[in-house]
């Protein structure tokens, strides 16, 4: 009977897995999961007043994972331990280590930290609100921070406030810690919570040493008024779509936080100590000086051996020839005194002006020792054939050894400067010959300098040029002339025309070069509207794909930005308001002076030979954000698996951020909405189109 009763159960099972059997696939896994985990409950619940617990545990509706939960979650009130957070399938753990302040509001910012298992859809703006006095603080500011001098989003930089009435100009921000602090996302958005009615005063820091207050040489940003938020009752607008696809809609009331259109600019005042980094001597003669930050004056250095009698050694005098780097934290110095250089230990009193316990600066001296010696010579092999050997007698070679006489021996060879142009055969337009030396030019006579031209088949002289000296190196002299385009030319050195310092010669010198034609080059004409009241000058640079200016002009007359000879490539254009006149980009003060406003055209410049381009740029047509293309944007989001980017720039279509938002707008709901006025040097738009603007 039990044979009879398994046999069927196998019959029907055998029947129900025949028609499994006969179709072999993968199961269908059903459309992509797009859509970031989604907030269930807490414990304490969300809002909570009268709270004295410090560990919370939130559940969401899948499994998740966290992201440097160590840097992006945050706490305020500030707290001096970091949380612990951790995440454990669908529940997340958060325990404070600092004891609670009563009768305050709480607000844990995770930032963009959580994001689901599989997919990597990242939650951004999430925070959990609570207080452990009886009513909860729920206002807030909102706004994006962008780097001053090429608008990069700042991501991970810490935002704060103070109340505005607790702020001492140049004492608060570098001493006190902010009040409510929040991070910036991957766009650099942010959102300060759990604010109480009043006037606040808005900054940002990328706080090195998480002291939650700037320090001078950490980057920064402030808003130069003070803000009030608010909160206003709005009707929100949703589309309902139905099983059959139709789509209705419906509207239920909801609330806009104000201010969310803040705009912050970093930058850094460049504050570097200014100390003694290093010292060495790389040749027998030459010492070099490096410093912590620029120089305002020049040090002192007197040489203290007692084999030399005191010789002070200073940048104008007899001893030395000064070489200055562009930075003006570097020296080095060219020692022309033989019976100086001739010391293979080198003692100097250095003096120069260090900080001292209250930052000031005063003159110190230090006596340092400068080591050379020259590396001793290497042994020349003797290269023997196969099977050759000397078979003569000892004595007969030591004979033939003495038989050379010393006027017999090759004299020893003429050492010469050494020059080259670094310029190659092909000659920009714009730009001078550049010849360069190895050691510091001395005396040059120009009588024995010659330019010529070729004119037909023979070169024509031209008017003596002259070597003048290039103002970023005294290694470097140039000649600049009014090139004729496609012209070939001929320059000609005669021997012994140039003495370094060191009273060597140059050997005969001969630069051939063709200068490039016209049909070469590319030339773009800005005509420009839009710029900032006032009537400060500006100029603009065009960029290469590394974000670095390639050419630069000025917005003359009109707006109009002219250049001309520009090598055909692709280009970026950056325009840079110039108020101090000073032809470069210039950082602010923190709590006093903003740096100088800075805006990019939005698409990629495609330069062609024998071709000029007029381009209208209207400085204000896109908002502040969605300005400077992807193509050269540094810090980007992350993209999500599957997800491909498209690059800026066509010239044929618009671009549109492949990210969902190089503007100001979150799909999660967790932050402000696009909507206001502006503050700062923009605001939002409205949300449809995002984006802050001047």
């Amino acid at each position: 009977m039990r044979w009879r009763q398994i046999s069927a159960l196998l019959a029907i099972a055998g029947g129900l897995l025949a028609p499994a059997c006969a179709s072999i696939g993968r199961p269908d896994g059903g459309e992509r999961d797009t859509q970031p985990p989604r907030y269930v409950s807490s414990r304490p619940a969300m809002g909570a007043t009268g709270v004295d617990a410090t560990r919370f545990t939130v559940f969401f509706d899948e499994n998740i994972q966290l992201d440097d939960a160590f840097n992006k979650v945050i706490v305020s009130p500030v707290q001096s331990t970091p949380p612990s957070v951790s995440a454990n399938g669908r529940r997340l753990t958060v325990e404070l280590r600092d004891t609670l302040v009563p009768d305050a509001t709480y607000t844990i910012d995770f930032g963009d930290a959580i994001k689901d298992l599989n997919e990597g859809n990242v939650l951004d703006g999430f925070a959990l609100d609570f207080s452990t006095g009886p009513a909860i603080d729920s206002l807030r500011i909102s706004g994006i921070v962008l780097a001053a001098e090429n608008l990069e989003p700042a991501q991970g930089m810490l935002v704060g406030v103070y109340r505005a009435d607790s702020v001492l100009p140049d004492t608060t921000l570098a001493t006190t810690p902010l009040q409510r602090v929040a991070r910036t996302n991957q766009l650099g958005q942010f959102t300060v919570r759990g604010l109480a009615p009043g006037r606040y005063r808005l900054y940002a820091i990328n706080d090195i040493n998480r002291d939650y207050h700037w320090d001078r040489s950490e980057d920064v940003a402030f808003l130069d008024v003070d803000l009030v938020p608010s909160v206003e009752h709005i009707e929100v607008t949703d589309t309902l779509r139905a099983r059959d696809g139709s789509d209705s809609i419906a509207t239920r009331p909801g609330v806009r936080y104000l201010p969310n259109d803040v705009l912050l600019t970093w930058f850094n005042q460049n504050y570097r100590a200014q100390y003694l980094k290093d010292y060495k001597r790389p040749t027998r003669r030459t010492i070099t000086l490096d410093f912590g930050a620029p120089l305002d004056s020049l040090p002192r250095l007197e040489v203290v051996n007692d084999s030399l009698s005191s010789r002070r050694i200073t940048p104008a005098g007899p001893w030395t020839v000064l070489q200055i780097n562009p930075g003006r934290d570097s020296l080095r110095y060219w020692i022309t005194d033989s019976a100086v250089y001739a010391t293979d230990s080198l003692r100097l009193a250095v003096s120069y002006m260090r900080p001292d316990s209250a930052e000031q600066l005063k003159w110190t001296t230090d006596t340092l020792r400068f080591f050379f010696r020259d590396p001793a010579p290497k042994p020349e092999k003797k290269k023997k054939k196969k099977n050759d050997r000397d078979d003569r007698p000892l004595a007969d070679s030591i004979a033939a050894t003495d038989s050379i006489r010393p006027d017999s021996l090759p004299p020893a060879p003429t050492a010469f400067i050494n020059m080259r142009a670094r310029s190659s055969g092909s000659q920009d337009m714009h730009l001078p010959v550049r010849i360069e030396f190895d050691d510091p030019i001395a005396s040059i006579d120009t009588a024995a300098i010659h330019l010529a031209v070729l004119r037909d088949t023979v070169y024509e002289p031209l008017s003596t040029p002259l070597l003048s000296p290039d103002s970023l190196s005294i290694l470097r002299r140039n000649i600049a002339f009014d090139w004729e385009p496609g012209a070939k030319y001929r320059l000609t050195i005669d021997s012994a025309a140039v003495a370094d310092i060191y009273g060597l010669h140059n050997k005969p010198f001969t630069h051939d070069f063709t200068v490039r034609p016209l049909e070469d080059y590319s030339g773009i004409t800005f005509a420009i509207t839009g710029l900032p009241e006032g009537g400060h000058p500006a100029f603009v640079q065009l960029l290469g794909s590394n974000d670095q200016p390639a050419y630069s002009a000025p917005v003359g007359p009109g707006g109009r930005a002219v250049f001309t000879h520009v090598n055909p490539s692709t280009y970026y254009a950056r325009l840079i308001v110039d108020r101090n006149d000073n032809g470069r980009w210039d950082t602010g003060i923190a709590d006093s002076i903003q740096p100088e406003d800075v805006y990019y055209f939005a698409k990629a410049l495609k330069l062609r030979k024998n071709w000029d381009v007029n381009q209208d740029w209207d400085l204000n047509e896109l908002p502040v954000d969605m300005q400077k293309p992807l193509a050269i944007k540094k810090n980007k989001p992350k993209l999500k698996p599957g997800e491909k980017a498209r690059r800026d720039g066509d010239d044929d279509e618009e671009d549109d951020d492949e990210f969902g938002g190089n503007s100001f707008i979150n799909n999660t709901g967790n932050r402000n909405s696009s909507t206001g006025s502006a503050f700062g040097r923009g605001g939002l738009q409205s949300a449809g189109s995002g984006g802050i603007r001047r």
